[in-house]
């Protein structure tokens, strides 16, 4: 005789860690609508580097036009958003066959372990890479209190 047992669906979820970057990137993929024929999936891609001065965030945003991306920075929260704009035409002599359009949006948001001195950020933009200069926060270290 067989033995039967219930199966959880979700219950692999539970020990999938949110933090790993394959699931996040795999859900984002199952919820972006269909996709024009050569458009590919867009996604943020981010390097942070650090040193005694400053963050160095490199994010990959291709296809993408300097004026259509925006940084932010609150405290110690980065945010980054694109505006996608791509059309596909496809022409036989003078007679169209067929036209796309494809506009969205790509939003990335980071948080950094010391606040950001918002006066000093810089941004540049060439070759599909967004780079951020982010330099901490004067006295934005950490405190540590004498327990009594």
């Amino acid at each position: 005789m067989a033995n039967i047992s219930r199966w959880e669906p979700f219950s692999e979820l539970g020990r999938m860690s949110l933090w790993d970057d394959s699931v996040e990137k795999m859900m984002r993929r199952m919820m972006q609508p269909m996709r024009m024929k050569g458009v590919e999936a867009i996604d943020i891609a981010i390097d942070v580097a650090e040193n005694d001065a400053a963050y160095t965030v490199k994010a990959e945003v291709p296809g993408v036009k300097k004026e259509d991306i925006g940084v932010s920075i609150d405290g110690n929260q980065v945010a980054i958003t694109a505006e996608v704009k791509k059309e596909h035409e496809e022409k036989k002599g003078e007679k169209l066959l067929r036209s796309e359009r494809y506009y969205g949006s790509m939003y990335r948001s980071f948080t950094l372990p010391t606040d950001v001195d918002q006066t000093k950020a810089d941004a540049k933009y060439a070759d599909g890479v967004l780079e951020l200069t982010l330099p901490k926060k004067a006295g934005g270290g950490v405190k540590k209190l004498e327990v009594r």
